[in-house]
């Protein structure tokens, strides 16, 4: 079973800070989803800003979601400096 999404922070450039419920952290890359399919509506910046935590993944108003399987296989790891 997949962690769910329990924090976000939305960076610059498509780019979202996620913390997962088993510890990890990384950022996870919108910008290889931009176009396909629902995910086109993403590229309105100010529509991507607005996510949301829902169910344990993060969502937008008109439908859009990842996974927390895609997040956590996705995502790059924060490693400490």
């Amino acid at each position: 079973m997949y962690p769910d999404v329990t924090e976000f922070e939305i960076l610059s450039d498509y780019k979202i800070r996620i913390s997962l419920s088993n510890g990890k952290t990384g950022i996870f890359c919108v910008k290889p989803y931009l176009e396909k399919g629902i995910f086109t509506e993403l590229k309105d910046y100010n529509y991507f800003k607005r996510a949301k935590l829902e169910y344990g993944t993060i969502s937008w108003s008109n439908g859009q979601d990842f996974s927390p399987e895609t997040i956590e296989m996705r995502m790059e790891k924060i490693v400490p400096c």
